[in-house]
């Protein structure tokens, strides 16, 4: 189903300069979506839909935000985790990858972020791993500067909004990634934002401590999206939209393991976990229901009613319900769409 290549990167590279114009969120604090929903449609086949997509979303983008300073090798780590430095940050980026080999840059500065991929709802390291999939999927082929310039926003975003997580008390866990999220104690009060609900998780479950190998660490990333997706479909009543985020961020990584050196997947699939199980303390419900099975809908269909919904939750979670591509994730991508009010 997946469709990359030529036939998709003319109307993509339209979408992500007509985008580049914004910045990476809109009144304060919410995310603008429309760069990792645009990059999914495409990749799915969908890229006559992407401007039609677009101008539904349009009106909810905002201007690309001031400069302050610049960000150089001397200073940038006053300037991390500073959301005022966000049009600083992804000016130092589009430098960076204009002088640079892309996954140099991206396998310097990987660690660099990793502690910090709990800051702006993990939205930013979900829009570097579309990034990292648009340029993946050129293969060999140089990658075209509206790609590189959607890195540079991506990486820029998440370095300006790097937030920590410290001082966690670590519980015991379980072998498997789906009992080691149904473990996850819920913090006793699910209310605010998102940066007041992260406050108050103190305690997460270990899991996979014991895993250092590359080859282990992306088998078990693989399995934590799975499980991840397939736990929406029982639990995504508890919040429909943000806990997508605890099977897209942890997705996000694995997209972008490929391009980073082996070493970095372990660390990867920690951060991975935190992020995954966090989402799941922070937002899940104490009860679970029993999923509609997709039945005898093909996961073209499943794609093509996530578009027709519009919301751009329900598409990136319906992007990574392929991804995982059994009867319980389409599932969960038809529970998204049951859950989620549709873009108008």
């Amino acid at each position: 189903m997946t469709t990359t290549g030529s036939d998709t990167t003319g109307t993509l590279d339209e979408a992500l300069q007509r985008l580049h114009a914004h910045g990476p969120e809109r009144l304060g604090r919410l995310t603008n979506h429309a760069p990792m929903a645009v990059e999914a449609l495409a990749s799915h086949g969908q890229a006559r839909a992407v401007h039609r997509w677009l101008d539904l979303y349009a009106p909810r983008l905002e201007d690309f935000p001031s400069a302050v300073e610049a960000v150089t090798a001397a200073n940038w780590r006053a300037a991390l985790g500073d959301p005022r430095r966000a049009a600083d940050w992804i000016a130092h980026f589009g430098r960076e990858l204009a002088d640079r080999p892309w996954r140099d840059v991206l396998a310097e500065w990987w660690p660099r972020l990793l502690p910090g991929m709990y800051g702006g709802s993990t939205h930013p390291v979900i829009r570097v791993g579309h990034a990292v999939r648009t340029l993946l999927a050129a293969g060999p082929a140089a990658p075209t500067a509206p790609r590189l310039t959607e890195l540079a926003h991506g990486l820029g975003y998440w370095a300006a909004r790097h937030r920590p997580v410290t001082g966690l008390t670590p519980l015991p866990g379980a072998v498997r990634a789906a009992d080691a999220l149904d473990a996850v104690p819920l913090v006793a009060e699910q209310t605010g934002g998102f940066p007041d609900r992260l406050a108050r998780v103190r305690r997460l479950p270990v899991w996979a401590p014991s895993v250092t190998g590359p080859d282990a660490a992306y088998e078990h990333l693989t399995e934590l999206v799975r499980a991840a997706t397939h736990r929406y479909a029982t639990h995504g009543h508890g919040e429909e939209t943000m806990l997508v985020h605890a099977a897209t961020a942890p997705n996000a990584v694995l997209r972008t393991l490929p391009a980073l050196p082996r070493a970095l997947w372990a660390p990867s699939l920690a951060a991975a976990w935190t992020a995954s199980a966090a989402v799941t303390a922070m937002y899940a419900p104490t009860t679970a229901v029993t999923p509609t099975p997709p039945g005898s809908l093909t996961p073209e269909d499943v794609f093509a009613r996530a578009l027709a919904h519009g919301d751009e939750h329900v598409i990136k979670l319906t992007d990574t319900a392929l991804d995982v591509g059994d009867e319980q994730a389409l599932a969960a991508a038809l529970r998204a769409i049951e859950l989620s009010e549709p873009l108008n």
